[in-house]
């Protein structure tokens, strides 16, 4: 039996997103046929009596998907972005966090918080 076994497949290529209190992972993995896919992975951290723990949600997107998937997440954070929050300018939250941080901008960026 091959030692190298496992039911995790191999990561080819991994990005990391941090956002507030959550992390996401995008990471290309392969199949035994060397076919690849992706797996999108959220997780957050969760405080408990003794001490935090993570919690997961995973999605798999396989290759015939990608297209499908991205014109539906490009066509919906347009949507919030053009039609619902207009006014609301999200470079802000690419802008470095250590960088100060003007009176006026101070509201509304304790306003603006993704949970």
């Amino acid at each position: 039996m091959d030692e190298n076994n496992t039911n995790e497949r191999e990561e080819i290529y991994s990005e990391r997103v941090r956002a507030g209190k959550r992390t996401y992972f995008f990471d290309v993995k392969a199949t035994r046929s060397n076919d690849y896919y992706l797996t999108i992975t959220e997780s957050k951290r969760r405080y408990k009596d003794d001490g935090f723990s993570y919690e997961k949600h995973k999605i798999f997107l396989y290759k015939e998907d990608f297209n499908k998937f991205l014109d539906a997440l490009n066509n919906t954070v347009n949507h919030v972005k053009d039609e619902l929050m207009p006014e609301v300018d999200f470079e802000q939250f690419d802008r470095d966090n250590r960088a100060p941080v003007s009176q006026e901008n101070a509201s509304v960026d304790s306003e603006l918080k993704w949970d």
